[in-house]
């Protein structure tokens, strides 16, 4: 496996010393490193990964030199309008440095919602005429791919270093954000389903928040039915649950988001004020952290939700750190029309015997689809 040390140095005698992008759990060792040994303003973890593409862009402009863009094989959707139309060579032709994790590479086992982004993430960056290197595990050898795209970087072309599990040896985050909250979010998010009616339902984001809601129904001897556990398209649980809202106005809609998901995509809270659904309620597990990747930071409590969530016309807006307070908003949340926000600020990690769901996406995609029929 490749130091993350050597990775990070042989970019930086070649002038890639800025960072930008969405960590990835194939990357969490590699992100964690350019964390403990970058700046704040050579290191920012973007809201997308569209996001970090222009902070490349503007680093280049200001500087000259080309930035390195970490991101998940997810985030490819994200990249695709600012690469064809932004830095591409027929446009400005900047280059780019991309690092992007390989998640459900063919031939690997994977979790369901990778295997189609896995098979297409190769085919993604020919499309686009970007081209790439599969970065080798054995340091000889990545240094001369290094140099390769050191070579085409020059030239002003977008590169791509394709990241396979266990390439990087393991790094530990030293310079760890922490927070003083005391309240896990496994504890906050049974309170809150505890208190849901009947014939309301859930729209879960990708992560920590579905799978610990999926235990929590089941240690509950519960069905899942009722929830719509969004395992991919990060960002994108909160117009899942508005298009619900406004299909089924007598249904209590809950979206169970996560700060990293939320600031992903935050103009759709703008959205979901606009349309002003009656029965929507957009939950907040803030902790900060990216904590299914390596629980990289993120700016979540650095930020107002609940202020945003008011300038955009969210009717309601609440923040909560501890269970008592959490269970009093819950009961004022019933007595009130939303949409509303309830942030509920949540301390980092999880569980390490946490499961993951035992339904594939069609079987719960299925059973919410009959339960909303009722």
């Amino acid at each position: 496996m490749i130091r993350p040390e050597f990775f990070i140095e042989k970019l930086r005698e070649n002038g890639i010393d800025c960072f930008a992008g969405v960590p990835d759990s194939l990357l969490k060792n590699i992100c964690a490193y350019i964390t403990d040994h970058c700046d704040a303003e050579h290191n920012i973890i973007a809201a997308n990964e569209g996001a970090a593409v222009g902070l490349a862009a503007g680093h280049y402009l200001a500087t000259g030199q080309p930035a390195c863009v970490y991101m998940q094989n997810s985030g490819e959707g994200n990249i695709i309008n600012p690469l064809a139309s932004l830095t591409d060579q027929e446009v400005y032709n900047i280059p780019v440095l991309l690092l992007v994790g390989w998640r459900g590479r063919p031939g690997v086992h994977d979790e369901p919602q990778h295997v189609k982004q896995g098979k297409v993430t190769t085919g993604l960056l020919n499309v686009m005429g970007i081209n790439f290197d599969v970065l080798s595990k054995e340091e000889d050898k990545a240094e001369k791919q290094i140099a390769k795209a050191i070579d085409a970087l020059k030239k002003k072309d977008v590169y791509a270093l394709v990241i396979e599990k266990d390439t990087f040896e393991d790094y530990k985050l030293q310079n760890v954000e922490k927070n003083d909250l005391t309240m896990s979010r496994e504890e906050a998010i049974q309170t809150v389903a505890a208190a849901l009616g009947e014939k309301d339902c859930i729209v879960s984001t990708t992560g920590m928040i579905s799978r610990e809601l999926f235990e929590y129904r089941a240690a509950m001897n519960q069905g899942h039915e009722r929830d719509f556990l969004t395992v991919g398209s990060m960002g994108h649980a909160s117009q899942i649950a508005l298009g619900i809202a406004l299909a089924q106005s007598e249904r209590r809609v809950w979206c169970f988001d996560g700060d990293g998901a939320t600031i992903m995509h935050m103009g759709s809270m703008a959205i979901v004020g606009n349309k002003a659904p009656k029965n929507y309620v957009h939950v907040v597990f803030n902790n900060g952290a990216h904590d299914s990747v390596g629980g990289q930071p993120t700016v979540g409590l650095k930020i107002d939700l609940p202020a945003i969530a008011k300038a955009v016309h969210y009717t309601n807006a609440f923040s909560v750190d501890n269970k008592t307070d959490l269970l009093d908003a819950l009961k004022a949340v019933t007595m009130v029309e939303g949409p509303m926000l309830l942030e509920v600020k949540v301390k980092k990690g999880s569980r390490k015997d946490l499961g993951r769901p035992t339904t594939t996406p069609i079987q719960n995609k299925e059973a919410l689809m009959d339960f909303l029929k009722k």
